[in-house]
Order: structure tokens, then C-alpha cells, then sequence
């Protein structure tokens, strides 16, 4: 199903534009900083249960609304990159790897002259707000 589209009204001058974009985002950074202490306590809960529950007896524990398995899987984890990328280069299974560049080393490049193929400019067009 599709959603709603929602349309907003805007603040008649773009002075009020910019003082209600500043104050939304306010709003989402103490909103946000709420959500970071529950994040911080559900990872430090996960933690307790993962190092608590006795490995041997049971997988995973329930309550009066939920039940928590504690799974282990498999993590692919590179010990020699040197290694791996004459494997990759060599078999060329570029699938093992993800496609992204590192915006910082390649900029740093750029600012050295020295352009990398393949790699183009694009300009992203952002909006930087302040409190005045």
C-alpha cells in the first residue's frame, strides 16, 4: 500500500524558514539524545544476557513478553589484507568486497592535484544552520 504523501506548510519569510529549520532540528538532536540512553541501555542489557546465561544450559531466556535467544554465527573477519586483495586481484571476484570509496582519501588526493580514475567531482548541495 502507498503511502500519504504529507505536505507541509512552510513559514512565510525565509528568515522564519531558517529559524524553524533550527528549531526542528534542536528538536531532533534532544529527541536524539533520549533515544542514544535507551540505545546505550539495550546494548548493555544484550551485553548481561550474552555473558550471564549459562552457555551450556540454555540458549536464550523468556519472560513475561518476549523470549531472547542468543545466536552465534560465523563473521568473516581479514587477518591479511595483503593477502586477500592478491586473491581477489588474481581471481578477480570483486563480489567479496563492498563498493565504496573513502571520501576522505580520495579528497585528499584531489587537494594534492592528483586525480584517480574512474572517480568523478559531484557536487552535494547541503544547508548548514547555526544559532545566531
Amino acid at each position: 500500500m502507498a503511502e500519504a504523501k504529507i505536505t507541509y506548510k512552510f513559514p512565510k519569510t525565509m528568515g522564519a524558514c531558517a529559524d524553524r529549520l533550527y528549531e526542528l532540528r534542536q528538536k531532533r538532536l534532544d529527541m536524539q539524545k533520549e533515544v542514544d540512553k535507551v540505545a546505550a541501555e539495550e546494548s548493555a542489557l544484550k551485553e548481561h544476557i550474552i555473558n550471564t546465561l549459562p552457555k551450556s544450559e540454555a540458549s536464550g531466556v523468556a519472560g513475561k513478553l518476549a523470549r531472547v535467544t542468543v545466536i552465534t554465527k560465523v563473521v568473516p573477519q581479514v587477518k591479511d589484507w595483503d593477502a586477500f586483495y592478491k586473491y581477489v586481484k588474481k581471481t578477480g571476484q570483486f563480489d567479496l568486497m563492498q563498493r565504496r570509496i573513502t571520501d576522505g582519501a580520495i579528497k585528499e588526493r584531489w587537494e594534492a592535484g592528483k586525480e584517480i580514475p574512474g572517480v568523478e567531482h559531484f557536487n552535494a548541495i547541503s544547508v548548514s544552520i547555526n544559532k545566531v
